[in-house]
């Protein structure tokens, strides 16, 4: 009886790219910044730790259950609500920029903005949707599931693509820098670089 080990560990490794946030923040900053500009970031920034950890807490829960010869079913649970969690956690970025409004002073604010609550809905409605697609999986069939997992694999392998994406427009010039001096903005990028050397 085959284990449904190697489609779980493409699973993972669909993942180890797709660390949720990766702020592309330099850290260097000027200080004499946009005192608008910087209030907006922290809004964004101060929302970004608690979601950054519920999506590394979902792919580490894949990755796990990509470890162990798991049984199906078991699989079938941890990434149903593992993609639940990063949906949720979308959802609430999304909710955090649209929140915010279009960041002051800044050329194309309007349009980047719009298009970073839309990446980031976006991305929020796909992970619900690989939820619904997992738990539809038959799990008494091991070969029809080890498939099923292997195309979610490759969707998930390009959602963390448009994940790495969704936020980077809007990350540029003086918003790049307002974000990078927030504190919690800082916190985000270091865990994501330590996850990055990690993986």
């Amino acid at each position: 009886m085959e284990g449904t080990n190697p489609v779980n560990k493409k699973l993972a490794a669909a993942l180890s790219g797709g660390a949720v946030l990766v702020l592309a923040l330099s850290g260097c900053s000027s200080d004499d910044g946009n005192k608008e500009l910087d209030a907006w970031a922290k809004q964004v920034c101060d929302t970004l730790p608690a979601q950054d950890a519920k999506v590394d807490a979902a792919n580490a829960a894949i990755k796990q259950a990509a470890t162990d010869n798991n049984a199906p079913a078991n699989v079938q649970k941890t990434d149903s609500q593992a993609f639940q969690d990063m949906s949720d956690a979308y959802s609430a970025l999304a909710q955090a920029v649209q929140k915010a409004g279009t960041p002051p002073g800044v050329d194309d604010g309007e349009k980047k903005h719009k298009d970073a609550v839309s990446a980031l809905t976006t991305l929020s409605t796909s992970y619900a949707a690989l939820k619904k697609q997992v738990d539809a999986l038959d799990t008494k069939d091991q070969g029809k599931f080890a498939d099923g997992l292997e195309g979610i694999a490759t969707d998930l392998g390009k959602l963390s693509k448009s994940g790495n994406t969704a936020l980077k427009n809007l990350e540029q010039g003086d918003v790049k820098d307002a974000m990078a001096k927030q504190d919690s903005c800082k916190k985000v990028a270091a865990s994501a670089s330590a996850r990055a050397t990690t993986s």
